[in-house]
């Protein structure tokens, strides 16, 4: 059975950016109910040489974009998006725009690129991935660390989220 490259990748990382605007949706509720300041939970690490809750939004949005970009040959015509979401609302339009963005690509645009050269720079050195190589160790495993690290960041700040919320409903 034949794998579809565009099912494994658009639907999926919808899916996921979906649960993470459910998600920043109960932190702001749970930073207005504690009286936060708007840039507290944005700022918030797992551990200091972590990044930030705003950056891993930011990277899961960017990894989603640029994933589904390039497997559709069309990375050079990605929208390029400034880093500057500081609250809880400007990273749910963040990852909004990421789902709107990937919703712009049909089946055909994706199915067909297992076998298709994906050339990426990482640690400044060249590397050409097969698209679907490149979609199971580079571009998932990256996006879903980002996610599931805004999730954790959020739990460890008492933001009332569990497994469920990460997953969503089936």
């Amino acid at each position: 059975m034949s794998v579809s490259m565009y099912e494994n990748s658009v639907p999926v990382m919808q899916r996921l950016m979906k649960n993470l605007i459910s998600v920043l949706e109960k932190a702001e509720a749970h930073a207005a109910a504690k009286k936060l300041e708007a840039d507290v939970l944005p700022n918030c690490r797992l551990t200091a040489d972590m990044f930030p809750l705003k950056r891993q939004v930011q990277i899961a949005s960017d990894m989603a974009k640029m994933g589904c970009a390039r497997l559709a040959g069309k990375d050079g015509q990605a929208p390029k998006w400034e880093d500057t979401e500081k609250t809880l609302p400007e990273l749910r339009a963040r990852l909004q725009k990421s789902i709107d963005y990937i919703g712009t690509f049909k089946p055909a645009d994706i199915d067909g690129s297992e076998a298709k050269d994906i050339n990426l720079t990482i640690g400044g050195q060249p590397k050409v991935l097969k698209g679907h190589a490149y979609l199971m160790t580079h571009a998932y495993p990256h996006f879903f660390f980002h996610v599931v690290t805004s999730y954790d960041i959020l739990r460890q700040n008492g933001v009332e989220v569990g497994k469920r919320d990460y997953l969503g409903s089936f």
